[in-house]
């Protein structure tokens, strides 16, 4: 007789469970440095798709062997200071960028108030007066060498002055067009009535005409730092470059 195992008697069928059923309320927890690394492993571009995390970790300096040292932190430093030095620099370019616009808003107000003057007198006072508040400082002057042919009106207005022969060459030499000094006190010559109070000041040279005399613009700032050499002159030469053609305009000069 054949030896029969007896079946098993039927049992309930048990419904399959989800893999992930359960683990919404399995308690967190925290992964270990071993984890971390070998996830970091499988993933060695992790880092470079996520850059910013570099900012918040502390790179080791480790022994290599052998005597060899790693320099990978100061390498990551050295990178780190470059990064924030060119972040200043950004923002000091964008300071002057301001700075220089302002100069530049300044400017043209100034010369259309040249521009409107009604006569040649009226330019002269616009020039020595308006001219203070539409470029931010205390004092303008027109200076003039000596010569038969007067550059200035009958009636001298206030900031209208006569130079010595020489002196305009002797401040600003052969050629220059302008000159900026800085934290000194101004030239009697040119601010005869504020030499004490400018600390500051930009010298612009006016080439009028061949027929007449050396003449130049003084602007002068209570501010020691206002004007300083290594500054932009380019506007400065631009307002000198306009005085010429309304002065030569308005008496009636050749080019």
């Amino acid at each position: 007789m054949a030896n029969r195992r007896d079946a098993a008697p039927d049992s309930p069928e048990r419904p399959e469970r989800s893999v992930t059923e359960g683990l919404e309320n399995a308690p967190r927890r925290t992964l270990g440095a071993g984890e971390v690394a070998a996830y970091l492993r499988r993933h060695p571009d992790f880092l470079k798709r996520h850059p910013e995390l570099l900012d918040a970790m502390v790179t080791p300096v480790r022994a290599t062997g052998d005597g060899v040292l790693d320099f990978q932190q100061a390498m990551v430093e050295r990178l780190r200071r470059e990064v924030a030095q060119a972040l200043e620099t950004r923002d000091e370019l964008v300071s002057l960028s301001r700075a220089n616009a302002l100069a530049q808003q300044r400017l043209h107000r100034g010369l259309l108030g040249l521009l409107a003057a009604r006569s040649f007198e009226h330019l002269i006072e616009t020039l020595t007066t308006d001219l203070t508040l539409a470029l931010d400082v205390d004092v303008v002057s027109l200076c003039v060498e000596p010569s038969e042919m007067a550059l200035s009106p009958p009636k001298r207005p206030v900031g209208v002055y006569r130079l010595e022969a020489g002196t305009v060459e002797a401040l600003l030499g052969p050629s220059k067009r302008v000159r900026l000094i800085g934290d000194t006190p101004g030239d009697a010559g040119v601010f005869p009535t504020a030499a004490g109070l400018v600390r500051s000041s930009a010298l612009v040279r006016l080439n009028i005409g061949p027929t007449t005399p050396p003449a130049l613009i003084g602007l002068g700032s209570r501010d020691p730092g206002h004007f300083e050499e290594g500054q932009g002159t380019e506007l400065l030469g631009f307002l000198g470059q306009a005085v010429e053609h309304l002065v030569r305009a308005w008496l009636d000069l050749p080019e």
